[in-house]
């Protein structure tokens, strides 16, 4: 059997095909912008709204060593007060506000990359973390939360006695 005997693709002849949105490339812009009005229209956001989306999650490391779990997130811009953290039921949960500063009236963007709004972010903790112990610190943007291993996960060493054998 061949190739084209196994593939049943029945299209027309590739080369006597035309675009399907015609030959402009503005027809192309027109039909892509429709379909994302047409995405954004059960939330009432058009492409030029996307200032009221709410911000993008911020970028968050997670790290462990022996004793504990460690979370760094990145809140540029931000104070402490726009933040509130809670652990419950396993979870690290981080909510918080990003407020825009006045926008001058005769100001246009040429490129808008920082995002603005509300944020939420939920990170699951493993069963060894010792929520009850968790401790934030902020420091220049960055939100670092602690989150110690339960005491009877942290591992010690055992030496091992060597046996001689018979």
């Amino acid at each position: 059997m061949t190739i084209r005997e196994l593939t049943h693709w029945d299209r027309p002849n590739v080369s006597n095909r035309q675009g399907i949105f015609g030959q402009s490339p503005v027809s192309l812009q027109e039909e892509i912008n429709r379909l994302f009005d047409h995405f954004y229209s059960g939330t009432q956001v058009r492409l030029t709204d996307w200032d009221k989306l709410p911000a993008a999650s911020p970028a968050v490391n997670i790290s462990e060593n022996g004793k504990a779990f460690k979370v760094n997130v990145e809140l540029a811009g931000m104070n402490p007060e726009d933040v509130d953290i809670e652990v419950t039921n396993g979870y690290l949960t981080l909510k918080g506000k990003k407020e825009e500063e006045t926008k001058e009236e005769d100001e246009n963007y040429l490129r808008r990359e920082i995002s603005y709004g509300s944020f939420y972010r939920a990170i699951a903790l493993p069963e060894i973390a010792d929520s009850r112990k968790a401790e934030a610190s902020f420091k220049n943007g960055v939100l670092s939360v602690t989150v110690p291993k339960k005491v009877e996960a942290i591992e010690k060493p055992k030496k091992l006695q060597i046996k001689k054998a018979a």
